[in-house]
């Protein structure tokens, strides 16, 4: 079950906030950026991930210019689920989503941690362009696929394997255009995730039975494919002190470098729809909160788990930026899964945490 939250699947791209603005004020470069940190979900957990949209946590400024942003994510998968409840080694082996391996694969654990760092310049109002990068640790615990029925043996301490990713990431490029409307609260967003981190079978198990052996596809720190991204956007303030906005955004791969027949993979495609509050009466600190549905679709190739990559989620998030120093925001976001639908047998964490500094030249 491969939960598919490939890093750098967000641009790292926070604008900042200068001095105390209306809620209209806001719209420009807010709408601009809002995109840039949409959720491009395909790193190493097929249905969960980074989902949250980390850029409606900032507040923005219309200053044109330079920004930096260092990002840190949180990712602890260590539930094994399956439709929208909890799953049992015992319905993995006994009940496997592919009948015919006559038994299935317990995993244990997933947990990933991302370090992003972006930069992005925005031309005008109407323009902005970005660039991200992660460094990705990740640790991987499974009792590997076991033939049924299921007997507690096969989940003691000694059947667990161990593999951990520590590399570089898939990159990302994106262009946000918001001059549709005069308002600037109509935007797009354009991009594409480019084959930068190690894919394929390029780091295997450390320690266990499993000990030498490739971890999947999914779990390695790039998915070899290039992927283009497409989003809109909509932003509008509702009173004196609140803005609401929506996002919409699609993820599809468009050329895969793991192609070769028997060694193929290719990331299933993904929608993400979010839609959020800001309340902005004092521009030194912005709380927001944020309803998001993620979709994914399952991942295909020899070398993917087809039977346990597809699923749906439904996100709270509530989060909160501080001005720290003139130039200088930090932003934290928590996100809390409380509907699931998943394909299969997966690994789901219980919450997952963004925090990040943004930094404006």
């Amino acid at each position: 079950m491969r939960f598919s939250v490939h890093p750098g699947e967000h641009a790292a791209t926070v604008t900042y906030l200068s001095a105390p603005r209306t809620a209209s004020a806001l719209l420009p470069v807010s709408m601009l950026a809002l995109t840039a940190f949409l959720p491009a979900a395909s790193w190493a957990c097929a249905t969960c991930g980074c989902t949250v949209n980390a850029d409606a946590v900032m507040g923005y400024s219309a200053a044109t210019g330079w920004r930096v942003n260092i990002e840190y994510d949180f990712i602890d998968q260590d539930e094994l689920r399956s439709g929208s409840g909890a799953a049992s080694p015992a319905q993995v082996v006994n009940n496997p989503s592919n009948p015919a391996l006559g038994g299935g694969e317990i995993e244990s654990d997933t947990l990933n941690r991302y370090l992003r760092f972006g930069l992005s310049y925005q031309a005008d109002s109407n323009w902005n362009f970005s660039a991200s990068v992660p460094y990705i640790l990740r640790d991987h615990s499974t009792y590997g696929e076991q033939q049924a029925p299921y007997s507690s043996a096969e989940t003691a301490p000694e059947q667990l394997s161990f593999g951990r990713v520590s590399n570089l990431g898939d990159a990302k490029v994106l262009a946000s255009y918001q001059g549709l409307l005069s308002s600037h609260e109509l935007g797009l967003q354009l991009g594409l995730k480019l084959p930068t981190g190690q894919d394929g079978t390029r780091t295997s198990f450390e320690s266990g039975p499993e000990r030498g052996t490739p971890l999947d596809a999914s779990l390695q720190a790039g998915t070899g494919s290039t992927d283009l991204i497409a989003g809109a956007y909509l932003q509008q303030a509702v009173s004196q002190n609140f803005e609401a906005f929506a996002t919409v955004q699609f993820q599809a791969a468009i050329l895969e470098n793991l192609n070769r027949p028997g060694s193929d993979y290719r990331p299933g495609n993904s929608a993400t729809l979010s839609l959020g509050l800001r309340y902005e009466r004092d521009p030194r600190w912005l709380p927001q909160l944020q309803l998001l549905l993620f979709r994914k679709d399952a991942d295909q190739g020899a070398l993917a788990d087809t039977t346990d990559s597809a699923g749906t989620v439904l996100y709270l998030s509530p989060g909160l930026t501080l001005q720290l120093l003139r130039k200088l925001h930090g932003y934290a976001v928590v996100q809390l899964p409380f509907y699931s639908n998943l394909a299969g047998y997966q690994l789901f964490p219980h919450w997952t945490a963004t925090a990040g500094l943004s930094y404006a030249f």
